[in-house]
């Protein structure tokens, strides 16, 4: 039986905007008595509505776009007799959560990335308003006919993404318990039963430790193997973790093997953005209320000491050490620098990046080198002492195309493979 009242985040929405055109300024003469040939006095059309996103901190999803997608400003009026100038439009304002990036949806370009309360982004000027036929009256033409109509509004289409702005973002594979660790200490009300993949959508949840400790935590969706290359969730995955300041790696103390568990997030970590594993991350052992979770235990801190990550136990369904857990983390987070995400930093992927992002050449051996940011990277976080650590790296150098490559080169059997810091023996 699930909590009641889930909220689903909606996280990506697509919407067209339409500024209000300007006012159509007016032909006009003065008529007055007494004045048989008055002069030009028509006014000046108002200007168009703008269209500017706002961000209200009340917000936390895009949901409201699911049912309104098309927003258009009103036109300025018309302007008038006696010189008078059109009403100016009202500028439109649309509301979205913190942490929405805003990208053009036809180019994929980023216009803004709105992060603070009232922040607020210009993304359709309204239109000018014409001019009046007084503005054209001269020496040469003391009666001009002619005015100008308003400049049109613009209409374009935006790619709208969320991504959490959350303190502590909370990782692990599917069913190790995340989403039972933030519905044990916060109001948040996610999914919560003994299959994996439970947690469709990241959910927010705040916890308040004491008069001076708040966190703002983010049960992020348990990651599918290949997520770095947009399989399963994917893009939608990692780019929530981006947002936040410190990591708490959750492993299942249930699952057969929680260390090759761990070497396969954080390779998915690597490859995505390498900024990722610059994070604080605190390594916690759900489940300890299990037998097989307290045999494993001692193994599994001293390997992950070993690795250089701090290491916890904890149960999050009775409560052991999570207090511990939380303040831990709390004292992390006011050690992190703030995060400050610029353009460079939202990576946007193509189905053929992959393929382009490595170089093999020729050892001096006679084998072969791999090169290449991301496989390195994956190379350097992998289990290597675990054969499911093996055997996901294998996965990803097919997936990315290196295994076809090295075939193309001419490796055979028993060849020596160089990556980065690590020699492996080629087999097919």
């Amino acid at each position: 039986m699930f909590p009641g009242n889930i909220e689903m985040l909606i996280d990506e929405a697509t919407i067209t905007v339409q500024s209000g055109s300007g006012g159509d300024g007016m032909v006009h003469f003065r008529r007055e008595k007494y004045v048989p040939r008055g002069g030009p006095d028509g006014g000046d059309g108002g200007h168009g509505g703008s269209v500017l996103l706002e961000v209200n901190p009340t917000l936390n999803t895009l949901a409201a776009f699911r049912h309104k997608r098309r927003y258009k400003a009103e036109r300025g009026k018309n302007g008038g007799s006696n010189n008078k100038t059109g009403k100016s439009a009202e500028d439109l304002v649309i509301y979205v959560p913190p942490g929405t990036v805003i990208r053009d949806a036809q180019s994929g370009g980023i216009i803004g990335d709105l992060t603070r309360p009232a922040q607020t982004l210009l993304v359709a000027r309204g239109g000018r308003g014409g001019r009046g036929n007084t503005r054209y009256a001269n020496s040469r033409n003391q009666a001009p006919r002619m005015a100008e109509r308003g400049e049109p509004g613009e209409t374009r289409t935006l790619a709208l993404e969320l991504k959490l702005i959350a303190d502590v973002g909370i990782v692990g594979m599917p069913n190790a318990g995340k989403s039972t660790l933030l519905a044990a200490v916060s109001r948040a009300h996610p999914k919560i039963a003994d299959y994996p993949f439970t947690t469709l959508e990241p959910e927010l949840g705040v916890v308040t430790l004491d008069d001076d400790h708040t966190l703002v935590l983010a049960d992020i969706p348990g990651l599918l193997e290949g997520a770095s290359r947009g399989v399963g969730l994917g893009f939608a995955f990692l780019r929530h973790v981006q947002r936040t300041r410190v990591l708490i790696h959750l492993l299942d103390g249930a699952a057969p093997d929680p260390l090759s568990d761990i070497s396969r997030i954080n390779a998915e970590l690597a490859l995505f953005d390498d900024k990722l594993r610059q994070k604080p991350m605190l390594v916690a052992l759900n489940k300890l209320d299990l037998p097989e979770a307290q045999a494993r235990w001692p193994e599994i801190e001293a390997e992950i000491t070993r690795q250089g990550y701090e290491v916890m136990a904890i149960s999050a369904a009775a409560g052991t050490n999570v207090r511990q857990l939380l303040y831990r983390a709390a004292q992390l987070l006011n050690e992190a620098p703030p995060v400050e995400l610029v353009e460079e930093d939202l990576p946007v992927y193509r189905p053929d990046e992959f393929a382009e992002s490595f170089t093999i050449t020729r050892a001096d051996d006679g084998g072969y080198r791999v090169s290449g940011s991301r496989i390195e990277r994956a190379a350097e976080m992998t289990y290597w002492e675990h054969d499911e650590g093996i055997q996901h790296f294998a996965r990803i150098l097919e997936a990315t195309g290196i295994k076809a490559a090295l075939e193309d080169a001419g490796a055979k059997r028993g060849d020596t493979v160089h990556i980065g810091d690590y020699e492996l023996e080629w087999s097919e």
